[in-house]
């Protein structure tokens, strides 16, 4: 197993990972082009974010993309895990694992990170107890969100 950033030629697994993600977990078809521009501005803007990939045997695994919060709070950036996917087939092998150990080492080197966060569903049990178990506490922030 290889844990790596994404390159362009990674676009068409995450955008699979995605509209996976978004079907298995809120029922949505997302539109395919709307997400492709998306996933692209990471690539073409790395002060969004960017994406990880779990790979094996050249086939990939799983994947999740980090973006930046800055805390003036703590004089440092938070950095959140978002569009977490691990497929079917190769759950309960530990991918997130690797994967989240992967972005504690890149924290640690950029040296100017304080801490991470993600959101999950209230009802996504099993993830909840994957991030506990890998040192993250649920917070005393509730999410609100109005979109345009």
């Amino acid at each position: 197993m290889e844990i790596r950033r994404a390159q362009n030629e990674d676009i068409d697994s995450l955008i699979g990972f995605n509209e996976a993600m978004a079907f298995e977990t809120e029922g949505k078809k997302l539109p395919t082009e709307k997400l492709r521009k998306g996933v692209e501005a990471v690539f073409a803007d790395p002060q969004k974010g960017f994406y990880l990939i779990a790979e094996e045997n050249g086939r990939a695994l799983g994947g999740l993309m980090v973006t930046f919060e800055w805390s003036d709070w703590r004089n440092g950036w938070f950095w959140w895990i978002q569009s977490v996917y691990v497929m079917p087939d190769a759950r309960g092998r530990r991918i997130y694992s690797q994967l989240y150990e992967y972005v504690k080492r890149s924290a640690a080197e950029a040296g100017n990170v304080c801490g991470f966060r993600l959101y999950v569903e209230k009802e996504n049990g099993h993830a909840q107890q994957v991030y506990q178990k890998l040192g993250m506490d649920e917070t005393y922030y509730l999410m609100y969100e109005e979109q345009l």
